[in-house]
């Protein structure tokens, strides 16, 4: 699973959207999840894995407030789901929006290398 989403961070990376089309595997988020990216891959026993994105661009001037020279590609978390399953609001609320919330909230942006 780690090699499949490294390659398609690093093909967002390479081109990011609108450039990148994702083929489903790069998937903007709606509703109350707007704002994020979601790469979805599925695994052993059609179990589906989730990584939750921010984008980071903008303005030279509006990176640099954030502590970037570059837009950048955030991961805010990850989740796993059986087949035929659905996250809910509640989980999303918990494990993705409130993480993304708290690293939108801080000048400049955490980041770990």
């Amino acid at each position: 699973m780690d090699a499949g989403f490294n390659a398609i961070l690093e093909a967002v990376r390479a081109a990011p959207p609108p450039a990148f089309s994702g083929g489903g595997k790069w998937e903007a988020m709606h509703g109350s999840m707007a704002g994020y990216y979601e790469i979805r891959l599925t695994g052993p026993g059609r179990r589906h894995y989730r990584l939750f994105c921010i984008l980071e661009n903008g303005t030279s001037d509006d990176l640099a407030a954030r502590g970037f020279d570059a837009p950048q590609i955030v991961v805010v978390n990850g989740m796993v789901k059986p087949n035929a399953t659905l996250f809910t609001d509640r989980e999303y609320a918990r494990h993705v929006r409130a993480l993304g919330d708290d690293y939108r909230s801080r000048l400049p942006r955490p980041v770990a290398r």
